[in-house]
């Protein structure tokens, strides 16, 4: 069973900026307009005696058809693609004040829990789950069994070696095992109120406690409790 990718940040710039499509405009208007005046020169000064043959002036009116089509075409597409990024721009922006829940291996240890959602296609006999900080260092392992299906584990932010770990971001990794000693696919999800929404990167990112989340990763939508 294949499920849904974890949260990643995005890097390229959502959706096709402003500047690069009047780019494209420009460069199709001017092959418009050029091609257009060489045909216009052309006819001007062909020779009366042995006039443009037929064929190739109706070939040319073909290729001037096309540039004007393809113009049209392009100006369709930008208005499609403003009308898309405005569609996603205004959802992305409804999740404001939601509380959301989606795949991430990220959650905030704040008032000494920090609880991820994760879900398993079968029970495991064995999990081992690792919990790391923002640095990436590890703070905190155990192994214990976990139920199939979706549920919840929560964290008390007491590391392996008995200290307190400071609030702040942490993320979680399991790796699971059947009775037969099968490896268990599994995910992982975080939960919280939206707080604003970054349109910066290749998609919106959604701020879910101080957590970046994709839109796309978003797997539940309901009001705050």
């Amino acid at each position: 069973m294949v499920y849904p990718a974890q949260s990643a940040a995005a890097g390229s710039s959502f959706g096709t900026a402003p500047s690069e499509l009047d780019s494209s405009r420009k460069t199709i208007a001017g092959n418009f307009d050029t091609f257009l005046s060489i045909l216009t020169t052309q006819l001007k000064h062909q020779n009366p005696l042995d006039p443009l043959d037929t064929n190739q002036f109706t070939s040319q009116m073909v290729e001037f058809t096309g540039v004007e089509q393809q113009l049209k075409t392009n100006e369709f597409l930008e208005t499609l693609i403003a009308t898309n990024q405005q569609n996603f721009t205004s959802q992305a922006v409804s999740y404001i004040g939601k509380e959301v829940t989606a795949f991430s291996n990220q959650a905030d240890l704040k008032g000494g829990n920090a609880t991820w959602t994760y879900g398993m296609t079968e029970d495991a006999a064995e999990a081992t789950i690792t919990i790391k900080n923002s640095a990436g260092a590890v703070v905190f392992t155990e192994k214990k069994p976990l139920d199939g299906g979706e549920n919840d584990y929560t964290w008390d932010g007491k590391t392996s070696d008995g200290a307190i770990a400071p609030e702040g971001k942490y993320s979680i990794s399991i790796d699971a095992i059947n009775a037969n000693g099968g490896k268990i696919d599994n995910y992982t999800m975080t939960s919280g109120v939206v707080q604003t929404v970054d349109f910066a990167g290749q998609e919106p990112i959604l701020v879910v406690n101080g957590t970046k989340v994709e839109l796309s990763a978003v797997a539940k939508v309901g009001l705050p409790a």
